[in-house]
């Protein structure tokens, strides 16, 4: 296997069962998806402009999202393609990323001092926490 070509942030197994996923993030700025079963293989996934700092996969195993130093999240599809939908809305670094135990809503926490949360699976921005007297991790 090739891997990620800087430090490691995060990894995220895939739910549900027998271990057949994991994602991990890096500081070189992409994630990289790990197929276990049927056959070892790995995808790399590109489209954040700086570090990813945390990648997680849904509850659902059917999404995994990214944040990332360039202040969006992006949602992917856990297959070869890598397809992913962006979300904007951070003023800053984004830390950390979390979805419900429904799918049906992801939060996100950044350097901007709030916690956003959004609407799945219509990708819409929901409402801002805030009152943070620092980054949120």
């Amino acid at each position: 296997f090739r891997g990620h070509k800087d430090t490691v942030t995060s990894v995220s197994f895939a739910p549900g069962g027998p271990m057949k996923q994991l994602v991990s993030s890096a500081v070189d700025g992409s994630l990289m998806l790990w197929n276990f079963k049927p056959q070892l293989r790995a995808f790399r996934f590109l489209g954040h402009r700086g570090p990813v700092y945390h990648a997680e996969f849904a509850p659902s195993g059917q999404l995994i999202a990214s944040a990332s130093h360039d202040r969006t999240v992006r949602l992917w599809l856990p297959n070869a393609r890598g397809e992913s939908t962006m979300l904007k809305g951070h003023s800053g670094a984004v830390r950390s990323v979390s979805f419900s135990r429904d799918c049906r809503q992801l939060i996100t926490a950044s350097d901007d001092k709030t916690v956003k949360v959004w609407s799945l699976p219509s990708k819409r921005f929901r409402c801002t926490l805030s009152g943070h007297s620092n980054w949120v991790r």
